[in-house]
């Protein structure tokens, strides 16, 4: 049985926990490695490590920081293939979307090679007599991020990307479903240049997170996964006085206007529901087509896209997606379906029998459809995160937009029309963070920034960007006078002082 062990202070660290958790191979169901879970002092290992590594690299100067991301891209470019293959055996996602999982991260890490841009301040010259005024950003210390499952290569490298380039060292707890890329892209950091300490990973559950929370030596936290989750870690790592992003989930509609291209509509459903199983905060669950002429069309040709997708394992370069991440996760997704048939709606296409030939102890569900959901049954307030498309049908404009407005999610939104005025309108007054038009998955690059709204995001800074600069650096403001003779020296030091 493989272990997979912490990596602390530039090297793997086995703990004395003696605590494991099993990580599955998704395609087969079969345990294929044990995880470690820390501890409070494995944790705090973790955190001394990176203190004492704060001085040096904080001191380094951004140029240089910058150069090791640079080679740190490079690594992961080169080791690209076996990064996803890893990635794929512990998640379940098909190569090429693995691939596009890392990818996503390195755009991130690309910003981040740009840092010594990113970080210069503001100068004012002759702000008062002989009086200048200017900013400088300064790194927080030691930080940490916690990481879903779902991207365990793309959230990881969103947080510690920008976190380490501006002169932080940091802490990452991944998940404990999928845990070893995050362990090779630590390892790559090293090899990048980064000195021991910088970039650390510790395994673990609620004790390891909760240790994070609580360090007096950490002190910003980024969260990423269910909101009741996120909810707990703002609060907490708030009242330990640190400064914290929590983003949560999701229900993101997608509304499509009669005057909509109902072939790339299709397309774009297709790949946004039922994409990497389902498991992405930014799926497109749910679809809202205006008019009855426009959602009788939109089932009927979903009905007959769906048949053509493939299911298959992980390893399979024909297939449109793989297996959901363990056997529990599988039967919350399939106990979703079963809570919208109670509650009323319309099950067009079910996928819960599905299985797949030669790997039947897989965690494998078809694609499923819904019709005539209604907005106050539980599977559409909730989210499902999984291979599930909802069809919540709206008579006008204003009904599709009132949808997303006042679901207590807002991460994305996105409206299919030709019509460019109703689009302007859409986007500027829909209650959601983040709105794609035309666009089915509306993540931002990586230089602008990733954040929703609503229970989808605890907190005031968004990802990555500069917002992910401001978020993990404070500001530090100076006004320098530098007097030009005696005459100056006068006994205004016992008024508060003005630029007059």
């Amino acid at each position: 049985m493989r272990d997979i062990h912490h990596f602390i202070d530039g090297k793997s660290f086995q703990g004395g926990s003696g605590r494991f958790s099993d990580v599955f191979d998704p395609n087969t169901g079969e345990v294929q490695a044990r995880v470690q879970l820390a501890t409070e002092s494995e944790v705090d290992r973790a955190v001394q490590a990176a203190q004492n590594a704060f001085e040096g690299w904080s001191s380094t100067n951004p140029q240089r920081r910058a150069r090791v991301m640079f080679e740190f891209k490079r690594l992961v470019e080169a080791n690209m293939d076996e990064l996803a293959e890893l990635l794929s055996s512990e998640h379940g996602k098909v190569i090429a979307d693995s691939k596009g999982d890392v990818q996503r991260g390195l755009e991130v890490i690309e910003f981040a090679c740009g840092i010594p841009h990113a970080l210069k301040g503001e100068y004012t010259w002759g702000a008062g007599p002989g009086i200048d005024v200017y900013s400088m950003r300064q790194p927080l210390g030691v930080v940490s991020g916690i990481t879903p499952f779902n991207f365990p290569a793309m959230i990881p490298m969103w947080m510690f990307g920008v976190a380490i380039a501006v002169g932080n060292t940091f802490i990452l707890k991944p998940s404990e479903r999928d845990p070893s890329v995050p362990v090779r892209l630590a390892e790559l950091m090293m090899e990048a240049g980064a000195p021991a300490g910088v970039l650390n990973v510790v395994h673990g559950d609620k004790a390891a997170v909760d240790a994070i929370l609580t360090h007096p030596l950490i002190h910003a936290v980024s969260f990423v996964g269910s909101s009741d989750i996120a909810h707990y870690v703002y609060q907490t790592g708030a009242a330990n006085h640190k400064r914290v992003q929590a983003m949560g989930g999701a229900k993101n509609h997608g509304i499509v206007l009669p005057d909509a291209d109902m072939d790339q509509v299709i397309k774009d459903l297709s790949g946004a529901a039922f994409g990497s199983a389902g498991e992405r905060c930014m799926a497109l669950p749910v679809v809202v087509p205006v008019g009855k002429q426009t959602a009788d069309i939109l089932r009927k040709r979903m009905e007959a896209e769906i048949p053509s997708l493939r299911v298959g394992v992980s390893t399979d370069a024909d297939a449109h997606y793989g297996p959901v991440v363990t056997a529990q996760h599988r039967e919350r997704v399939a106990g979703w379906i079963e809570r919208g048939v109670q509650d009323g709606a319309e099950l067009v296409v079910d996928g819960r029998d599905f299985s797949l030939q030669g790997h039947e102890k897989g965690y494998f569900i078809g694609p499923s459809l819904f019709d005539h959901v209604k907005p106050e049954m539980a599977s559409y307030q909730e989210e499902i995160f999984g291979p599930v498309l909802q069809i919540v049908r709206a008579e006008s404009f204003e009904e599709a937009l009132a949808l997303p407005s006042k679901h207590q999610y807002g991460n994305g939104v996105a409206i299919f029309t030709q019509n460019g005025r109703a689009a302007r309108d859409f986007a500027a007054r829909v209650n959601v963070g983040m709105v794609g038009i035309n666009v089915p998955i509306p993540v931002p690059v990586a230089y602008h920034t990733f954040g929703g709204w609503k229970r989808s995001a605890f907190g005031d800074t968004n990802q990555h960007g500069m917002e992910g600069v401001k978020f993990w650096t404070k500001v530090k403001t100076v006004t320098a006078r530098w007097p030009d003779s005696d005459l100056e020296h006068a006994d205004s030091s016992f008024v508060i002082p003005t630029m007059r």
